[in-house]
């Protein structure tokens, strides 16, 4: 029998067998931005991006590679420079290169010269499997792979790239809701596969040295970035796989939430304890039970159980003019028992098998089919529910079971182009595509709102559909609340700057732990969103717990509101820059020996806070980024680049203020729809070794699509410089008109660390008078108080730019 070269077989059996480790250059073409590679095996595009990044695309001959799910649909393409050498072709955007190897093909990246990474092999495809290998340096640290309980630095783990539930996980897990095929790594780059199949990320475990992407369908394309720093480096790679829109405002506030309010009248009595009880609410979520009594058997129904809920809209709107908007679940299962089987199945709105009908399966909740949201006509369908729910008072979406939580692999879905696709191909992108849906329709039918969007499975850039993720079932346990930070920061990094923690723990959990739940909704002020959720037989709210734990909730949740002002400003800079609210100590300092820190974060510039994770501590140990710090809660003062144990009690969280600070605040209201920054308390944590500081406060009306960009805002710049004892701050206002804004403000400066009596206190050049004491303060219209080592100034803020002068 005759031998056949590998290369010969590959040549005649292209969708079997493709390797472009012998592949060679036959002809380049360049049109300012994409550079086409012809080769023998195929083409190869390289796209430059804003934000110096390439899109790299290997197109199999005779097959037409699947959408692109990465990149925003608003990604602009960046002109690029092109050279042309003896063997190598080069193309440069920004300061990412990429140099081409022609014969065999091979690609590196070099930042400014430095080489980042390199392809081993090229890409690689055989019968049921394709991806790509690139090869990895020494010492690299590589966090990714979307959520997972394993460290930040996962080299070394071969990680599932399948999003599947993971029920009451704890310290370790390496399969969650919400995988994603991307790497950050320590040489700062990011290299991000839009490929939406199953597959596996293997970073150095089969191979120590090699990074090997594997897929069992899908697209061969990925995306690399890089920048100066790691800030930069999130805003390159946001600008391409795009931009959280901002949230409403009332989705910083804090949610009543269980599994689950199983009446309109239990919906009713628990919003108003939170009144009574004087405790801040702004959303109530409703669970399941909103459309069936049952748990099994009613998925689907997607529509009020009027006998349980005799009146929605009445009790919607009550809820809306007390500034409590409501949420509900929505799972994209429908039942064969449930009312809307048929109207589904009529609707074509069903993935379908292998034989053109409805895919039918089995699972935990009953007999059903899965919504089809890949389709536009099943598009169209689910959205007419959702569209009746808005129209009835619905504030917000919570898509639930998204991964999907079970996907046969003999599911077939339909694409826009008309192209039949398995599940196994697609199905990492189902969340993703769901979010997808939800935020054009609901834009489509209210524009000028933001929509809200919570769901635990998506894709890289599902951000961009203004997707709110959380960190599913976790145990009601400590083991449960340590690895929080660690998911939370991670995701952050991977542009997912909401992902979130049910407070207090979801799953299980024998009796209610006091200290347990006392902590986790301490950490949650320092959080994206504070929503405490958990299983029914453990209350998760508040207000039905003991008056010690009550009260201390209620300062820490009235601690949440009060900065909202902080906040929000955190909210409108990952818009415009993907920057994370949490944020890891390394991606300030680039110190990599902070790479794996997941005990203390930085929750926006000001604040270092080191979570209490254990029981019965007193004390933590915390490892303080240079510069000077502030206790929050006690005032102590320390100097930074070294190592302290902070003492904490039940009633306070280690929580740390950067000296040159500043905190923009407000008195805690009942709901975001009574803020109001017309009264402004600015605190500023000055220290004679800090001789700069700043910050900026952003503020529009809560609610409207893209301010921004519409001009519907207000920037308020703070800026200090002190020298000794002479303290000079700049207060700027960047002003355009939007509905409530402040004409002018009144301003309470509390400016902290400052124990000498002043001299002078100028504003504008005019004196500002100093008051002996508290009572004679407070009868000022203007003027300045020393307390204890707190220097108070009260003035009124009109003018757009204010000059403060302390000796």
């Amino acid at each position: 029998m005759p031998m056949i070269s590998i290369r010969g077989m590959c040549s005649v059996v292209w969708l079997f067998c493709f390797s472009l480790q012998a592949a060679e250059v036959l002809q380049a073409s360049f049109d300012g931005q994409t550079l086409k590679l012809t080769t023998d095996e195929g083409l190869v595009t390289l796209t430059a991006y804003q934000g110096s990044t390439f899109e790299v695309l290997y197109q199999v001959k005779n097959e037409i590679p699947l959408p692109s799910f990465a990149i925003s649909e608003q990604a602009v393409r960046e002109n690029a420079k092109y050279q042309e050498g003896r063997g190598t072709l080069t193309l440069t955007n920004g300061q990412l290169s990429a140099k081409i190897q022609k014969s065999p093909l091979q690609i590196s990246y070099f930042r400014n010269g430095q080489l980042l990474l390199a392809e081993e092999k090229g890409a690689f495809l055989q019968q049921t499997l394709r991806g790509f290998r690139f090869n990895l340096q020494a010492q690299e640290k590589l966090l990714g792979g979307g959520q997972r309980v394993l460290g930040m630095d996962r080299r070394g783990q071969r990680l599932p790239l399948y999003n599947r539930a993971h029920y009451g996980y704890g310290t370790e897990s390496k399969q969650m809701y919400y995988s994603l095929p991307m790497v950050l790594s320590s040489h700062q780059y990011i290299l991000a596969f839009d490929n939406v199949a199953s597959g596996q990320l293997d970073l150095g475990h089969s191979e120590t040295d090699i990074l090997q992407f594997e897929a069992a369908a899908g697209r061969l394309g990925y995306l690399v970035t890089t920048g100066n720093d790691f800030g930069q480096l999130i805003e390159h790679f946001t600008a391409v796989t795009g931009r959280q829109p901002m949230p409403p405002r009332w989705a910083l506030g804090n949610y009543a939430s269980r599994f689950g309010y199983r009446s309109e009248a239990q919906t009713r009595q628990v919003v108003e304890m939170f009144r009574t009880e004087d405790i801040p609410l702004d959303a109530v979520v409703l669970d399941l039970y909103w459309f069936g009594k049952d748990i099994k058997g009613m998925m689907g129904n997607l529509d009020w159980d009027r006998q349980a809920f005799p009146q929605p809209e009445k009790m919607m709107a009550d809820f809306a003019a007390d500034g409590v908007k409501t949420i509900l679940i929505t799972e994209p299962f429908v039942l064969t028992t449930s009312d809307k089987w048929q109207e589904a199945v009529d609707a074509g709105a069903l993935a379908e098998n292998l034989a053109g009908q409805p895919k039918r399966f089995d699972f935990y909740f009953g007999n059903t089919g899965l919504i089809d949201v890949f389709d536009p006509k099943a598009q169209d369908w689910f959205w007419q529910t959702y569209n009746t729910l808005l129209g009835q008072g619905v504030s917000g979406w919570w898509g639930d079971l998204g991964e999907p939580e079970v996907h046969p692999a003999d599911t077939l879905h339909r694409l826009a182009d008309g192209r039949q696709v398995s599940a196994d191909e697609i199905h990492n992108a189902y969340g993703h595509q769901w979010a997808k849906m939800l935020f054009e329709r609901h834009r489509q039918a209210r524009p000028e709102e933001r929509p809200f969007i919570m769901m635990r499975s998506g894709f890289v850039g599902s951000q961009r559909y203004g997707m709110i993720p959380w960190t599913g079932d976790v145990s009601r346990a400590w083991d449960g609340l340590k690895p929080q930070v660690e998911l939370s920061l991670s995701m952050g990094l991977q542009g997912l700057a909401y992902t979130h923690s049910d407070l207090g723990g979801f799953a299980g959990g024998d009796e209610f732990d006091a200290e347990l739940y006392t902590r986790w909704l301490q950490y949650g002020v320092f959080q994206p969103v504070y929503r405490p959720h958990a299983q029914e037989h453990i209350a998760p709210e508040p207000v039905f717990h003991d008056e010690t734990t009550k009260a201390i909730v209620r300062d820490f949740i009235k601690l949440r509101y009060a900065l909202l002002p902080y906040n929000y400003s955190l909210s409108y800079l990952n818009s415009q820059t993907g920057m994370p609210l949490m944020r890891p100590l390394f991606l300030e300092s680039g110190d990599m020996t902070q790479f794996n820190n997941t005990s203390s974060y930085l929750w926006g510039d000001a604040f270092l806070v080191t979570p209490v994770v254990e029981p019965g501590v007193n004390k933590v140990e915390v490892e303080l980024p240079e510069g000077v710090w502030f206790d929050y809660f006690s005032g102590q003062r320390f100097e930074g680049g070294q190592g302290i144990q902070l003492a904490t009690s039940l009633r306070t969280l280690p929580v740390l203020v950067r000296g040159g600070a500043f905190v923009p605040m407000i008195a805690p209201p009942v709901s975001t729809q009574a803020y109001d920054s017309s009264e402004l308390i600015l605190h500023y944590y000055a220290d004679e070794l800090v001789p700069q500081g700043q910050g900026l406060m952003y503020d529009d009306d809560g609610q409207s699509f893209d301010a921004v960009g519409k001009k519907q805002y207000e920037l308020l710049h703070f800026n200090a410089q002190q020298q000794g004892n002479r303290l000079a701050l700049q207060l700027k206002r960047e002003a355009y008109a939007y509905q409530g804004m402040p004409e002018q403000r009144s301003l309470y400066l509390h400016i902290h660390n400052w124990s000498s009596q002043p001299r002078s206190v100028t504003l504008n050049n005019e004196v500002i008078p100093m008051a002996a004491n508290q009572g004679k303060f407070d009868a000022l219209k203007q003027g300045a108080w020393l307390d204890g080592e707190t220097l108070k100034i009260k003035l009124e803020w009109a003018l757009p730019t204010l000059e403060l002068n302390i000796q």
